[in-house]
């Protein structure tokens, strides 16, 4: 029986829904796809439903809400009246309950007092979690791209999620890192509950590949290991994350990661590491 790997996320922000990348995905044991309310224009539910047509049940869905068609835009909204609609809108189009609805970037709707930041991401995550109680979802979670006002706004009053999403590898930057993990202290989440995206910074094909060797954070030997695979193993120590999304349409780059996950990380190599950001951080001026 083919190995599962669980802690490998599909992501789909940028596919072209092809059908080989799912089964592929099936045959490597990884049976996590995460997509979002707003991919693909605003259809990425109904397009991964009818490119998966039998196989979406081998298969646990995470998805986001929090960003609505507007007039040749997108706006983003915390409103719970619109984010119930969107999760009930996501059960239709995929024709099934997702596992996880993650509520999207809610620190861009996180401005003015503290105060009022407060409430409305409370009201916003009790919204979240009311679908998941009603069954329109298994669970649901926060997904952030800057994480930084988090941390603040976090205490006892506000529900628990059940996953945090983060950027996550050596080019998420120290405060994003730093802020991942005080968010997770904040709701005393354990690592299997943090996920990662963004492994990459955006792009595997960036020259900053062939200048930047992450083996070094890999412990030897990792003959064989790329810089790009290895960037990607390093992803889930920084922060420390039980799962990364991760995007592809190619079922040998997605092979590749799946072969990168033997590798264990150089532990001594990413505390100096993080030492330098740390540093680098507190040389800038103010």
């Amino acid at each position: 029986m083919r190995e599962c790997y669980p802690r490998i996320v599909l992501g789909l922000h940028r596919s072209r829904y092809e059908r080989r990348i799912l089964t592929s995905a099936l045959e490597l044991g990884v049976d996590a796809i995460d997509t979002s309310f707003n991919y693909h224009g605003f259809s990425a539910h109904a397009a991964l439903a009818a490119t998966g047509s039998g196989l979406l049940p081998h298969f646990k869905i995470s998805t986001k809400v929090g960003f609505f068609p507007a007039a040749g835009r997108a706006e983003h909204s915390l409103d719970p009246a619109r984010l119930r609609e969107a999760v009930e809108q996501s059960n239709r189009d995929l024709g099934r309950a997702p596992d996880l609805v993650f509520l999207h970037n809610p620190e861009r709707s996180l401005t003015g007092s503290s105060a009022a930041a407060q409430d409305r991401l409370g009201t916003a995550c009790a919204a979240v979690e009311s679908a998941a109680a009603k069954g329109l979802c298994g669970g649901w979670g926060i997904s952030s791209w800057d994480p930084r006002p988090l941390p603040g706004l976090v205490d006892a009053t506000l529900p628990r999620p059940d996953a945090v999403m983060v950027r996550a590898g050596l080019l998420a930057g120290i405060d994003v890192l730093e802020a991942s993990e005080a968010l997770t202290a904040r709701w005393d989440l354990v690592p299997d509950q943090l996920w990662g995206m963004s492994p990459f910074g955006g792009s595997t094909t960036q020259s900053l590949w062939n200048e930047l060797d992450p083996r070094v954070f890999i412990q030897e030997p990792h003959d064989g290991l790329s810089a790009v695979h290895a960037a990607f193993r390093v992803a889930y120590w920084l922060p420390r994350v039980g799962r990364v999304a991760v995007g592809t349409d190619n079922p040998s780059h997605l092979r590749e990661l799946v072969d990168a996950m033997r590798y264990e990380a150089n532990a001594d190599n990413l505390s100096a590491y993080r030492r330098l950001l740390r540093e680098q951080r507190d040389r800038q001026p103010l």
